[in-house]
């Protein structure tokens, strides 16, 4: 049985994809669990292999589950709905609710909006004139008022250019070097 959504070859490669991924940590989370190097991972009991599979699959499990919640957060903080989010994701909008419950922000007022991504906030002002503009902090504590003369003609234009500058100073982009 296929995924909803994708063709067959598309899931085929979807598998590969995660197989490929999957065995690495596998052979690492047995290494670990035995003292054994990674590249004999197979020489254990197929019991032994199969619960360092489990073992891994548990972990991406975790991590995907990370990833979608920033997803969900990520598509609040640009607008979306719980009900758009419960359409995209096959439960209501209350499920979405419950289950991404800091995803959808509270509508700010008529205006003002605040993006929050990679660690960082900015707040979208409009001006009178009905232009956008932005201030924002980084994850790295890096502050910038945009510029002032610089304005979007739309809100998404303004989020656009305020979620650029909160990559560019989320923690994991500072170079440590």
């Amino acid at each position: 049985m296929t995924v909803s959504g994708i063709t067959p070859e598309e899931q085929a490669e979807l598998d590969k994809a995660l197989y490929d991924a999957l065995n690495p940590l596998a052979s690492a989370i047995r290494s670990r669990q035995t003292g054994l190097p990674a590249e004999r991972m197979w020489e254990a009991s197929p019991i032994e292999v199969g619960l360092s599979v489990l073992a891994a699959w548990k972990v991406m499990a975790a991590e995907v589950e990370r990833l979608i919640a920033h997803a969900a957060a990520t598509a609040g903080s640009y607008g979306a709905s719980y009900e758009q989010m419960g359409a995209v994701w096959g439960i209501t909008r209350q499920g979405a609710r419950k289950k991404w419950p800091d995803a959808v922000s509270r509508p700010a007022p008529a205006g003002r909006r605040t993006l929050a991504l990679f660690g960082g906030t900015a707040a979208l002002v409009q001006a009178p004139s009905g232009d956008w503009s932005w201030t924002g902090v980084g994850a790295d504590g890096a502050s910038s008022l945009g510029s002032d003369e610089t304005y979007y003609a739309t809100a998404e234009e303004a989020a656009a250019h305020a979620g650029a500058y909160l990559k560019e100073h989320a923690l994991d982009a500072v170079d440590h070097s």
